[in-house]
Order: C-alpha cells, then sequence, then structure tokens
C-alpha cells in the first residue's frame, strides 16, 4: 500500500507540477518589521542543553496579505565570549508542532525534543547562535497560516532582523536552516532572504532536509470516500492542518462547505492542537479522510495554481547555495517529489546540492550532519 501510494504521488507530480509554472508571487519587504518589543525568559522545555543566555523574543513581523504582526522566537548563544565581529547566526525553521498557541516552539520546545536538541545542539558547539522563529500566529495572536511559505520566509527573516538589532553579539551573517515544515521554510526563506533581508543582513545560503516538496498535490484527489491512506494517523493531522491555513489564508473559499460535520469538527479541533496529541487522537477514534469530506475539493477553482501559490516550493531565483538532506525511507513528505523537485532546479540551473541517507523522516535530520556541517562552514568562510 505505501509503495503504491508513493508511485501514485510521484506520477501526480509529474502530470500536475507541469500546470503551474514559476516560484509563488513575489512579496516586497515590508517596513517596520523586525523590530523587537519584548524580551522575556524562555520557558524550561524550550531552552536548548548547553545554551547560555536564552531568551524569548517578541518582534514585529507579517502575516496573511502582508498584514502586520506580532511574531515570537528563541534565541541561543553558545558559551563562552563571542568571537570578532560577532556570533554567526543560524536561523532555525521547526518542524511541525501543531496549531495552538502553546505548541509554539520558544514555549513548548520541539515536538522531537530528542531528535532537535541534538542536532541543534551540534550547531552551537560548533560556534554558532541559533535564532529560532515560532511562525506567525503560533504563541502571539492570530492563526498560523500553515504552510504558507512567504509568510514562514518573512518570520524566519524578521527573526533574524530583529535579533542581530538587539543584541549586539551577533553578527549579520547568517544561514537559514530547518526540517520538515521548517525545511519547506527554509528553501522558501532561501528564495527570498537576501530581498527580505536588504543590505542590513549577509544571508549566506539555506540547509533544508525532509523538505515537503509537491505537497500540495496530496490534497487534490481528496474527496468523499478517498480510499484509507494506511501512512500514519500524522498524515490525516497534516492535511487538517493545511485545511486551517487555508482558511486563515482565504477565507472566501469557505472551507468549511467542503467538510462533512465530522470535518468541521476535526478542522475545529486540530485548529488548538499540537501535533501528537491530535494524531494520538485521529488513530483513536479512527478517522478516515474520506468521511471527512462532502464534496471533491478539486472542486475549489483552480486549485493546483491556488495550491502552487500558497506552499509550493520556488524553483527558481536562489542566489545562495542551499543544501538538501533527504531520507529515502521517508514516508512523512513524498519522497519522489522531494528527489524531482531537487532534480527540477539542478536543472534550472539552481545552486543546489542533494545528498540522501537511509533513513526515514527523522532519522535524516541528524544523519545529513555529516555533509551539513562542512557545506555550512563553507558558507561562513
Amino acid at each position: 500500500m505505501r509503495n503504491r501510494w508513493l508511485c501514485t504521488a510521484a506520477l501526480a507530480v509529474t502530470s500536475i507540477a507541469a500546470l503551474v509554472s514559476g516560484p509563488p508571487a513575489l512579496a516586497t519587504p515590508v517596513p517596520g518589521t523586525g523590530a523587537v518589543t519584548a524580551v522575556e525568559p524562555l520557558a524550561e522545555a524550550a531552552i536548548l542543553p548547553g545554551s547560555v543566555r536564552s531568551e524569548r523574543i517578541l518582534y514585529t513581523s507579517t502575516t496573511v496579505g502582508e498584514a502586520y504582526t506580532t511574531a515570537s522566537a528563541a534565541v541561543y548563544f553558545p558559551p563562552g565570549a563571542a568571537p570578532a565581529g560577532g556570533w554567526p547566526v543560524i536561523a532555525w525553521a521547526h518542524g511541525t508542532v501543531g496549531l495552538g498557541d502553546d505548541c509554539a516552539y520558544s514555549i513548548a520546545g520541539p515536538a522531537a525534543r530528542e531528535r532537535d536538541w541534538a542536532y541543534l545542539g551540534t550547531w552551537l558547539q560548533q560556534g554558532y547562535a541559533i535564532v529560532a522563529a515560532d511562525y506567525a500566529g503560533l504563541g502571539t495572536p492570530g492563526d498560523h497560516p500553515y504552510l504558507n511559505g512567504i509568510v514562514e520566509a518573512h518570520n524566519v527573516v524578521d527573526a533574524v532582523k530583529a535579533a542581530t538589532r538587539h543584541y549586539p553579539s551577533l553578527a549579520h551573517k547568517w544561514v537559514v536552516v530547518g526540517q520538515s515544515q521548517g525545511g519547506g521554510a527554509a528553501v522558501t526563506t532561501a528564495r527570498y532572504a537576501t530581498e527580505f533581508g536588504g543590505p542590513e543582513l549577509d544571508y549566506r545560503g539555506a540547509v533544508g532536509t525532509g523538505v515537503p516538496a509537491y505537497i500540495e498535490n496530496a490534497m487534490l484527489p481528496l474527496a468523499p470516500n478517498v480510499p484509507p491512506i494506511k501512512l500514519g494517523n500524522h498524515i490525516t493531522a497534516y492535511i487538517l492542518y493545511i485545511l486551517n491555513g487555508l482558511r486563515t489564508t482565504y477565507p472566501d473559499l469557505n472551507i468549511e462547505s467542503y467538510l462533512t460535520d465530522s470535518g468541521r469538527y476535526w478542522l475545529d479541533r486540530s485548529s488548538q492542537s499540537c501535533l501528537d496529541p491530535i494524531g494520538q487522537e485521529l488513530g483513536a477514534q479512527r478517522v478516515i479522510l474520506g468521511d471527512l469530506f462532502a464534496r471533491p475539493f478539486a472542486q475549489i477553482p483552480n486549485l493546483p495554481g491556488l495550491l502552487a501559490g500558497y506552499m509550493g516550493l520556488p524553483e527558481t531565483g536562489y542566489d545562495k547555495p542551499v543544501f538538501m538532506g533527504q531520507g529515502l525511507q521517508d514516508t512523512d513528505v513524498i519522497t519522489p517529489a522531494t528527489l524531482a523537485f531537487a532534480a527540477k532546479v539542478q536543472a534550472n540551473g539552481q545552486p543546489f546540492t542533494l545528498r540522501t541517507y537511509a533513513a526515514d523522516h527523522s532519522g535524516a535530520v541528524n544523519a545529513s550532519l555529516v555533509d551539513s556541517l562542512p557545506f555550512v562552514r563553507g558558507l561562513f568562510a
């Protein structure tokens, strides 16, 4: 079943990607963002072991429609005195934690705690400060537009701006690093980092693992009685999160009208949930995706183009090197689609490096360090 689904998804990538061209519509930098509005102690659950002077910052950024908002981020410093010029910055784009405010990274810490602490601790030990943006609507007012790439890119860049303005010990040279949702955010940020950051920041490149490329195509077949996908309850949670993100970004679509009473219940339930609890609840209730839909989702006009503009990864326009690490046993993202994206951007002459690992979605994170550490070291050289 798993292999059949992945093969079908890969074919969908090939056929549907031809309908969509170019990166999402370009959004210009917004003045007045990247200003620290408050500094708070980090919750104990969000303190990276080995870091010093860890704090949570609130800063100005944007959300859907470039509306001003307040976002938050965790900032971690290595021990010891900063080098001449300040600590170089790793902007950490985290994976899916959920949509509720209590799920925010700077409040609850990472969802995959052991994995992410080992990963981020390695960067910290290499002498990098870490700025971990929560993304708009996580831990701050408003709803989180899950997988809205432009919003995430603004949030990541604005977090780096805010941190480097507030902390004199931070250098203005930085790299974005992300996993899963954050892998997609890192890749989209890579496309716009120089533009959004302007001359104030010195953007050097990006690292993404478990990058959810062409994941938008998984939304196209959703309809009543769609066959169950036996890839774990997190897949259903991801789709509910995407539906919430679309509802936040495009309220006029009336997403609820495509859902059954059960679908509307789980849509609202997931909008306040963290990933692991909602996954367990969906499993315990034996929720089937097809039972959530009252009519085919593809009835939304120009759905492929709309989804590509919302969550599609840009295929051109990168001005700095990007490293992608992908586990060949990854079923949280569509691995054939991620490999197809890497091949596409490389064929487009973009500065991408791809490495694969005999690992699943989670395992590839730390497995990739053998390659990503020297990659990033070269970017800062």
